[in-house]
């Protein structure tokens, strides 16, 4: 008897100690079923980074494909790159240019059509040939040669031609009869300011020929330019109306538009010299009244 009951406990025993081994063997198989598949999924991590570079290298070798007009000029003498918000009225305006000229020296189809970064030529293409001659290349080719008689004539007697200060200064006159509500200012007045009434008279300063006529101008309102000559320019701003046209010839002191305040809080003229494109003083150039 004592035998057959304890049957039953070694039996139980026996169940209970296979039942902790088999918890025992569970516990430990996730373990490990888990911790391999961590190692085996780090070095998959950096690849997405690693395809990122052949990316952006062939973005920026398509973007290299269309180099923008006249890239390969940028910095030299006689061009001119393009700024936001630059227009050809107002680079024409800045370079002391006709702003038809440069659209076709520069072949350009569509004017209100250029880019930023864009490289114009702003120097009629004859100008290189003379700027080569002003900075000094051409007189070393020039040689002292005797004539028939037997003593060589001295360089002194055949000089070379100079221009003179005052070639390209042209007679001006003063725009408008009122007063001068405010004067040039370097960096920030560009001009004279004169005052008057609505439909005053507004003069040509000097002879020379109309190269725009319009409002395209952003702060100007209704403007009219006019080349002097290689030199000068003159700006006629805020106009009510305008008499003259693109490409017309004006001779100094003539109508060519009428005083208004077109983008302006008064009626006034804003009147510029320029300068080879710089604002210049102008009543250092005026005569005194």
């Amino acid at each position: 008897m004592p035998i057959t009951r304890s049957l039953p406990n070694l039996l139980s025993i026996c169940g209970v100690v296979l039942l902790a081994g088999c918890a025992a063997t569970q516990n430990k198989a996730p373990v490990e079923d888990r911790q391999p598949p961590r190692q085996a999924a780090r070095p998959s991590l950096p690849a997405p980074v690693a395809t990122t570079p052949p990316v952006a290298a062939a973005a920026a070798a398509a973007d290299g494909v269309k180099p923008l007009p006249g890239v390969e000029n940028t910095g030299k003498p006689g061009y001119y790159t393009v700024k936001s918000g630059d227009t050809m009225i107002r680079i024409g305006l800045d370079q002391g240019q006709n702003w038809r000229d440069i659209v076709r020296w520069n072949s350009i189809e569509n004017p209100n059509l250029i880019e930023v970064g864009q490289v114009l030529r702003v120097l009629p293409p004859q100008a290189d040939a003379a700027g080569l001659a002003s900075q000094g290349v051409a007189p070393p080719k020039v040689e002292a040669k005797p004539l028939a008689a037997p003593a060589p004539v001295p360089m002194a007697t055949v000089p070379l031609a100079q221009p003179k200060d005052n070639d390209d200064e042209p007679a001006w006159a003063w725009p408008a009869s009122g007063a001068v509500m405010a004067g040039f200012e370097e960096g920030k007045q560009k001009g004279l300011a004169i005052a008057g009434k609505a439909g005053d008279p507004v003069l040509a300063a000097a002879d020379g020929r109309v190269v725009y006529a319009g409002s395209g101008l952003r702060g100007y309102g209704n403007l009219v330019i006019v080349k002097h000559n290689s030199t000068y320019l003159t700006a006629y701003a805020h106009n009510q109306a305008l008499l003259v046209k693109e490409d017309q010839a004006v001779r100094r002191g003539q109508k060519i538009a009428e005083m208004g305040s077109s983008d302006a809080e008064r009626v006034q003229l804003h009147f510029e010299i320029r300068r080879q494109g710089k604002p210049v003083d102008p009543a250092r150039l005026l005569p005194a009244r």
